[in-house]
């Protein structure tokens, strides 16, 4: 795409919004070739993937987090759970 057509309105800091950025990668993905939108997918599971582990690392460094989660997971399987209908904002 030409430089000239990628003139888009930007927020105050410079930077695309989500939306913005959906439409732009959605009319770049449309005009690739059958080879190199597999490129460009391949591409999109790699970051997808990648941000998922960092979310998990990041989960993973709260102190007792893990014991945590391993604890909540035995209290579900014996069945000690509150269903969601009687829990109530305080």
């Amino acid at each position: 795409m030409p430089r000239h057509d990628r003139q888009v309105a930007r927020r105050n800091d410079g930077r695309l919004t989500p939306a913005q950025c959906r439409r732009e990668a959605k009319q770049r993905i449309d005009a690739l070739s059958r080879e190199r939108l597999s490129v460009a997918l391949d591409f999109l599971r790699y970051l997808e993937e990648r941000e998922s582990g960092e979310a998990t690392e990041e989960l993973l460094r709260i102190p007792g987090f893990l014991a945590a989660l391993r604890k909540g997971e035995q209290d579900v399987a014996a069945g000690r759970i509150t269903p969601v209908e009687k829990l109530r904002r305080k």
